[in-house]
């Protein structure tokens, strides 16, 4: 039987130039791939080859928001499925906000000749705060983070063996989502930089958090193990070592600091 994984193909915040922009496939005991955000432009179909994953594998996306790094590369592959032959249908999952501008972009970048099969080959599935959706064999269900700067979704995965994911988005946790983040199995969560660098990276003022914020809620909301993604770039070569010890100075499970095509186990 196959065991779910996280493909973490992109870690990097959205200006970073040594990695790419955080977004990642999540794949269920199905087979079933769910690709989480795209990133900033056509580096997601680079990213999806180095995972080796075949972009044409990839039918159900849920997009976050509609920051730059997060939704641009969803009109690569939306061009990939409407020149593709016979093509596996494209469902896109996402608010009202993001559903609008990626019709906005496919009808004022793309040739007629392709956005004339739109109908026929993308599914757009706009959702409400809360609502409920299957990708294969996974339960979700999306739910308002409360951003402070651009309406953004986060959800909760459950999937056939009981495990909870949960992903809390690019911004810090709110106690308003703590019903759908408490005692998950694994905790996704944007850390900017080390709470020893704050003053150098100043992720308050981006509206970002640390490595040490999110462990804290992540010891609070009874989470079995912490992913931080999201991150600076200018200390890559430490950032797993150190993310980690600040991460694990004030939360007592595994914490998993990825670089970029690295695959997580869920088990």
């Amino acid at each position: 039987m196959r065991k779910p994984i996280i493909t973490m193909l992109g870690t990097g915040s959205a200006l970073v130039s040594r990695c790419f922009n955080t977004c990642f496939v999540l794949q269920s005991l199905d087979g079933t791939r769910l690709l989480v955000d795209t990133g900033g432009g056509n580096g997601i179909l680079t990213q999806l080859r180095l995972a080796g994953i075949d972009r044409g594998d990839i039918s159900h996306l849920f997009i976050t928001h509609a920051h730059t790094d997060h939704i641009l590369g969803a009109i690569w592959l939306i061009r990939m499925t409407l020149q593709r032959e016979r093509p596996k249908l494209l469902h896109i999952y996402s608010h009202q906000r993001v559903i609008g501008l990626l019709n906005l972009f496919c009808q004022s970048l793309l040739p007629k000749k392709q956005t004339e099969r739109i109908p026929d080959r993308i599914v757009f599935h706009e959702l409400q705060d809360g609502d409920r959706f299957e990708v294969g064999d996974m339960q979700l269900q999306c739910f308002d983070i409360y951003s402070t700067k651009e309406k953004q979704f986060g959800f909760k995965a459950l999937l056939p063996d009981g495990q909870k994911i949960v992903c809390l988005g690019d911004e810090p946790y709110n106690e308003a989502c703590r019903s759908y983040a408490l005692n998950a199995d694994w905790l996704m969560s944007e850390a900017f930089c080390l709470y020893a660098d704050r003053e150098r990276f100043k992720p308050y003022e981006k509206h970002h958090s640390t490595a040490l914020d999110a462990a804290r809620n992540a010891q609070a909301l009874a989470t079995r193990h912490l992913i931080l993604y999201h991150t600076e770039e200018e200390t890559l070569d430490t950032r797993k070592e150190l993310y980690t010890r600040e991460a694990k100075s004030v939360y007592t499970g595994p914490v998993f600091v990825p670089d970029d095509l690295e695959v997580i186990a869920l088990e």
